[in-house]
């Protein structure tokens, strides 16, 4: 197959270096983008008067053609092609004849693989959306599932308050919700065109972007042709998104991993997404969360690498920005696979009420509660805090809890303390009486469910 860019220079290049140039390996991928932008802009060289009606039905329909032999699998993409580009252009002068090299009037390379991404990458995003979404209902059906259970709540993996189950789980949907968020913001600006910005400089032809943009589905046109070949912020943005959405995802997957411990036995993750040891028997192994929390590395770096590539490119187009597509098509797979994964695997989570509830009897997270006893007793809150570390040290020593603690022996550090102090410490009315908004009260977990639900 011949180079597009044969005149002034031979075309003649170096095996290794034809090898090393081409992208097709990996941009084929976008053959069904690439067509549906020739075919919209076929038919704006038709509207605008620059081809016939007639060479633009030829077009569209070799175009066509060319799609539904790609996807039966009758026509396979050659891979000597330099780009997927090349092969959809020469496949179609092959058979069309003529016509077919009057397609990329008033378009180059450079703004036609710049709105293959758009199109791509507009696609991927509500893919993307879609997946979050159903983890996110997952999540929450899980909470109000376990919106009773209680369980310490942690600060520095240490045992700090009595919260529930279903309030941890839904702090992860407000995370998800926002990745929801970015995603759709990150759409509006993936949502333009590019298309007619040429090579860098525009054209002389009168072509007319916005009808083209219109066809595409997209919402405008960009408004400098220099910034419409070299902007690359788009992609960027979007695997940032995709690993700010991953970090969340690897986080929730590393608690999945202490919760599903021996140690912890909190949760049990089904049999379907938990694996073996080769030779320990007893192992249940939390493999699919491990490899989550894995995978995050592989699109922190896509992040890293897309910066890097872009961080020293003088406008407008450089050769650099061909290494755009290995990098977003690698965050996009990664986060999908993971949340193929995830939301099963959530939606069939086990939660150990029993373990759960006794984690939370100990470790004297109710000592805050005893401390807003006091206070409001009349106690300021600072000598409230001293008095109830008091009492948490003679508990540790004498091995009590606050709960198995006489009234006598409270009162020896306050004459304050009354038979109510039992029932203000109890686990149950510690986690409900945190009604404040967003608080760990069943009440407010309720809330926090209805509320993420109306935004999906």
């Amino acid at each position: 197959m011949g180079k597009l860019w044969q005149g002034l220079s031979s075309g003649n290049v170096n095996k290794t270096a034809d090898d090393f140039n081409s992208s097709v390996s990996f941009d084929k991928r976008l053959y069904k983008q690439d067509i549906t932008g020739s075919i919209a802009h076929a038919k704006m060289l038709a509207h605008c008067g620059i081809i016939s009606e007639d060479d633009a039905a030829v077009l569209t329909d070799g175009l066509i053609s060319i799609l539904n032999d790609i996807v039966s699998g009758a026509l396979e993409i050659d891979e000597t092609a330099e780009d997927i580009h090349t092969f959809i252009e020469e496949t179609l002068t092959a058979r069309v004849g003529i016509v077919g090299k009057k397609l990329h009037t008033a378009r180059s390379r450079n703004d036609q693989v710049a709105l293959d991404l758009r199109l791509y990458l507009k696609e991927e995003t509500k893919t993307v959306i879609d997946k979050i979404k159903a983890l996110v209902t997952a999540v929450t059906f899980k909470a109000e599932e376990y919106k009773d259970a209680v369980c310490p709540g942690y600060t520095h993996l240490q045992r700090a308050q009595p919260i529930t189950f279903g309030h941890h789980l839904m702090a992860y949907a407000f995370m998800l919700l926002r990745d929801i968020e970015r995603f759709k913001d990150c759409a509006k600006r993936i949502n333009v065109s590019p298309i007619g910005c040429c090579a860098l400089a525009g054209t002389t032809y009168n072509t007319d972007r916005e009808f083209e943009a219109k066809e595409l589905g997209l919402s405008g046109i960009t408004q400098n042709s220099i910034d419409g070949v070299s902007d690359r912020d788009f992609v960027a943005e979007f695997i940032s998104c995709a690993a700010l959405l991953q970090t969340h995802l690897s986080r929730f997957a590393e608690e999945l991993v202490l919760w599903s411990s021996w140690e912890f036995k909190f949760v049990e993750l089904s049999d379907a997404f938990t694996t073996g040891s080769s030779i320990m028997p007893q192992k249940k192994n939390s493999d699919m969360a491990e490899l989550v929390r894995g995978k995050t590395g592989r699109v922190i770096g896509d992040l890293t690498g897309i910066l890097t590539v872009l961080k020293g490119l003088p406008l407008a187009y450089n050769k650099d920005m061909q290494e755009d597509k290995e990098l977003v098509f690698d965050a996009a797979d990664t986060v999908k696979k993971c949340l193929d994964v995830f939301a099963p695997m959530v939606a069939e989570m086990k939660a150990n009420r029993q373990n759960m509830k006794n984690a939370a009897a100990k470790g004297f997270i109710n000592a805050t509660d005893l401390a807003d006893y006091l206070t409001k007793k009349g106690e300021p809150f600072r000598s409230s805090y001293k008095i109830c570390g008091e009492i948490v040290g003679y508990c540790i020593k004498n091995e009590k809890t606050l709960e198995t603690l006489t009234l006598d022996e409270y009162k020896k550090f306050s004459s304050l303390f009354d038979n109510d102090v039992y029932k203000d410490i109890d686990i149950m009315n510690c986690v409900n009486k945190r009604i404040s908004a967003g608080g760990t009260a069943i009440s407010s977990v309720e809330k926090q469910i209805e509320y993420v639900r109306n935004e999906l």
